[in-house]
């Protein structure tokens, strides 16, 4: 009986599925954004290799859910501000107050964020209320850019972001990015305004003014 031999493959089993699977590639669904979004996370342009520069204190990838909705009560904090003075938020309760949290000093989309608050602070008073920034950074931080765009309001230094997760402050960027959420709270401490817009940081000073002057 004549022998015959079986065909070797050239490729090995593990070789061929290295081989026909697909790559995803992040950057590809990035910058399947409207072009509009690409300098609005903080001023990040998603076509970069680079990432958003936001506080080195960690921040947690996992989903947040909402805590604070509208007419409920925030929990209670204390946090450094610019100046290393020990701020509580008790200390705003009998006039309204608005919250912004925000990604990171010096970014793009927060410095327009920030200056747009600056630029509206007047109004702001004659309705009353004030104005508070919370963000990850350390006091140094807030104090240089506070100083640098003569911001008059108070910023304060969330540090491993406790109060973010407190408040359920929603991320952004698959979670990999602090989102930019505003918060207005009666002058009993009630939240009467939600408002979440990572895309046009100065719509938040456009929004909550037009709740403050209707309220």
């Amino acid at each position: 009986m004549s022998s015959f031999s079986i065909p070797t493959p050239k490729h090995t089993l593990p070789s061929l599925l290295h081989t026909q699977t697909p790559k995803a590639h992040l950057s590809q669904n990035l910058t399947q954004l409207p072009k509009s979004s690409q300098s609005q996370f903080c001023g990040l342009k998603l076509s970069y290799s680079s990432c958003v520069s936001v506080p080195s204190s960690s921040f947690s990838k996992s989903p947040i859910v909402a805590k604070v909705s509208k007419g409920s009560v925030p929990p209670s904090f204390t946090l450094k501000d610019q100046d290393g003075r020990n701020v509580s938020l008790s200390k705003f309760k009998g006039k309204p107050v608005v919250v912004y949290f925000y990604p990171a000093d010096e970014t793009p989309g927060c410095t327009k964020q920030a200056c747009a608050f600056r630029d509206s602070y007047e109004k702001f008073k004659k309705a009353g209320a004030e104005v508070v920034g919370i963000s990850g950074d350390n006091p140094s931080s807030h104090k240089a850019f506070a100083k640098k765009y003569r911001l008059p309001f108070t910023l304060l230094s969330d540090e491993g972001n406790k109060v973010r997760k407190d408040w359920g402050v929603p991320s952004d960027l698959f979670g990999t990015l602090p989102g930019r959420q505003t918060y207005v709270l009666d002058k009993n401490g009630v939240v009467q305004l939600i408002y979440n817009n990572q895309f046009q940081p100065e719509k938040h000073i456009d929004e909550t003014l037009k709740f403050l002057k209707s309220a």
